[in-house]
């Protein structure tokens, strides 16, 4: 029982840590568009709207969808 309860305990504090990485994202992805970018018209409103979604989620508290979003953003434009 101890255990289940450890392992409960250190998912729990975990969560958080998803939480921060959403920001760090897209701030990622606002200096990349500040700094310019060779996209196309059709890339750069693929990456504003994706962009735009990972907020949504991240303030929705939905991290873990946040974090694929703006994965999905930092892939067009070659962020790792």
């Amino acid at each position: 029982m101890k255990r289940l309860t450890l392992a409960a305990a250190l998912c729990l504090m975990s969560a958080p840590a998803f939480a921060f990485h959403c920001p760090m994202d897209m701030a990622e992805i606002n200096a990349a568009l500040a700094a310019g970018t060779p996209l196309s018209e059709a890339e750069l409103s693929e990456v504003q709207s994706l962009r735009a979604e990972g907020e949504t989620l991240h303030n929705s508290g939905v991290h873990q969808g946040s974090v694929d979003t703006l994965a999905k953003a930092k892939a067009i434009l070659g962020i790792n």
